[in-house]
């Protein structure tokens, strides 16, 4: 780059975008880098501000902005994204399909720590929606030395940073449980809720089954949906440690194995996650899930749906962000709640 009076600019090329501030109406670029400034520029640079001006030297050894920012996406991104068009030197990152954003953390943080760029993300784990921004990027200064961004994409290595999986087509049982409701002393509430949130990921219900508080019959309920070829069995009732809740011991008896009964995140702290010798999850909900606007199953289902097998780990990890402020308006997932 070059720094001249912007007086003497006519007939040379701009190298970085101009920006113009129209209070309460736009931001934008007045210029565009490679703009080949003429005289009648001059009088508006000037009102803009620019006493002098950047135009493009050629060097070897250095990229442009928006050059460089084009790397840091090529870093970033992954099937189903794509990028917005560079302004200012900035690329975003926009999803391209409902799903689940997965981040490598690692590598993100090692890419951020090399000095002048940055990319900027929300949350991984989390759901995000066709044509959501995923993440912002750019180099800071107006210029920078090849060498760094070759070193970024090393550090980055050799697959992208973000992946976004798209949320699978599924189906799912639901085993309603408990003498108060089987019997029909009470109606059954919890159903129609979970039924709801399965609703928002498109979750067909292949079948619904009633039983007792006898942990056979529960047991019995949930292997008779997945004989029927549920991808997922929700268990309603029945999970706290009172000697008549028997759903978490009818839940083992049906399961290959239990990732975790009990979570740090309130509300939802008795939820239970075990899976068949199939891999097919069976999940316990506690009652806050009828009753509260968000729980740790809204923090399950994402992954559920995006084809994750979780771990303990993914719960241990919660305990910090795991406790949901019951706000009056209710933004999840945009708030601190399982970050």
């Amino acid at each position: 780059m070059k720094y001249i009076k912007t007086q003497e600019a006519a007939g040379h090329i701009l190298c970085h975008d101009v920006t113009q501030i129209i209070k309460g109406v736009s931001k934008g670029a007045r210029f565009r880098k490679g703009h080949v400034i003429t005289e009648e520029d001059i009088p508006v640079l000037l009102r803009l501000g620019k006493d002098h001006i950047y135009i493009w030297e050629n060097d070897e050894t250095m990229l442009h902005e928006n050059d460089a920012a084009q790397i840091l996406y090529e870093i970033c991104a992954n099937s189903h994204m794509r990028p917005s068009e560079v302004k200012e030197g900035k690329i975003e990152l926009i999803a391209e399909c409902d799903g689940l954003l997965k981040i490598d953390s690692a590598r993100l943080e090692k890419v951020n720590a090399l000095g002048e760029m940055m990319i900027a993300s929300r949350h991984g784990n989390f759901p995000v929606k066709k044509g959501d921004i995923l993440a912002g990027m750019r180099v800071i200064p107006l210029v920078i030395e090849k060498e760094k961004m070759r070193r970024a994409r090393q550090v980055a290595g050799d697959t992208p940073i973000f992946e976004l999986k798209p949320f699978l087509k599924m189906s799912a049982g639901i085993v309603t449980t408990g003498n108060e409701v089987y019997y029909g002393r009470i109606t059954d509430t919890f159903t129609p809720v979970v039924e709801d949130k399965l609703s928002e990921y498109g979750v067909e219900i292949m079948g619904h089954e009633m039983s007792d508080d006898s942990p056979q019959h529960i047991a019995a309920a949930i292997q008779s949906l997945l004989q029927k070829g549920a991808g997922m069995v929700v268990c309603t009732g029945g999970m706290s440690v009172d000697p008549d809740d028997k759903t978490p011991a009818a839940i083992r008896s049906a399961a290959a194995s239990v990732v975790s009964y009990g979570a740090p995140v309130l509300p939802g702290a008795m939820f239970m996650l075990a899976y068949d010798k199939s891999g097919i999850p069976i999940m316990g909900l506690p009652g806050c899930v009828m009753y509260a606007k968000r729980t740790v199953f809204d923090l399950v289902l994402p992954r559920i749906m995006a084809g994750d097998r979780l771990e303990k780990g993914d719960f241990d990890c919660w305990g910090e962000g795991g406790l949901c402020l019951n706000c009056p308006v209710c933004t999840f997932p945009n708030c601190g709640f399982g970050k």
